[in-house]
């Protein structure tokens, strides 16, 4: 089902968001070689708890942790745990957040100490796909056009699209719809109206787009072993244009 928000109601997912953009400001001076995961994980849940909100992620489908933190070849879904940071490493970190019943989702791909040009370029390429993407969020356009100007500037630089994941609606729930392929073809889908408010999130791998899920049910890792990178906003479509309500100081 697809939720057309009022002003209030944005306002209401914009405040959600602006705690999601705080909490991966917050926890970049903690990204540092030897880290474990799971204590970045623990910082992100009591910056949100101590915001009087709540992490939205945790238990949602069973989800075991406050925050999806994803390293290297793992492309969404990283339980946090006992990995170490290591120099040269990418951590993908996503993050949801519950306001007053209302919800924001944004992630961010942080690069750990001396990160080979290869790999910041993966990275770089995948967040201007974020905003080629955002720039399509307008009032009577479709999803298709966001998915293809993501697809078309990621493929033109040697990069492959994960199929399986997606981006989609967020704020009264955490997932809604539409969902938001990072693939696809302009002027298909849905037509895009005002009030909706949509998580663009690319997924973009270094190697090919096939991915496979661990035992463990969560973690998705790219088939062929390569780096993945991830960058999501949650975007606000207005008669003016797309409103990023995700975004990072």
């Amino acid at each position: 089902m697809v939720y057309l928000k009022s002003e209030e109601q944005i306002a209401a997912i914009r405040k959600s968001n602006e705690i999601v953009a705080e909490a991966l400001t917050f926890i970049e001076k903690f990204i540092e070689p030897g880290v474990e995961t799971r204590i970045l994980d623990r910082e992100i849940e009591n910056f949100i708890l101590k915001k009087k909100a709540k992490p939205a992620f945790k238990g949602l489908y069973g989800f075991p942790a406050a925050t999806c933190i994803s390293v290297n070849d793992v492309v969404v879904h990283g339980i946090p745990g006992k990995y170490k940071l290591k120099d040269g490493d990418i951590v993908g970190i996503d993050i949801g957040v519950e306001l007053n019943g209302y919800f924001g989702d944004a992630a961010y791909t942080f690069l750990v100490g001396n990160v080979s040009l290869p790999i910041r370029r993966l990275c770089q390429v995948t967040e201007e796909s974020l905003y080629k993407g955002i720039e399509q969020a307008r009032v009577g356009n479709r999803v298709g056009d966001i998915s293809a100007a993501i697809q078309e500037h990621v493929e033109k630089h040697g990069y492959s699209v994960v199929r399986e994941f997606v981006g989609h609606g967020v704020g009264i729930k955490p997932h809604e719809d539409p969902q938001v392929p990072n693939y696809g073809k302009r002027r298909t889908g849905m037509k895009l109206k005002k009030g909706m408010v949509i998580a663009i999130e690319p997924m973009i791998n270094m190697g090919k787009h096939e991915v496979y899920v661990e035992s463990d049910q969560w973690t998705v890792r790219t088939a062929d072993g390569k780096p993945s990178a991830h960058y999501e906003h949650s975007v606000a479509i207005l008669d003016d244009g797309p409103v990023i309500l995700s975004k990072r100081n």
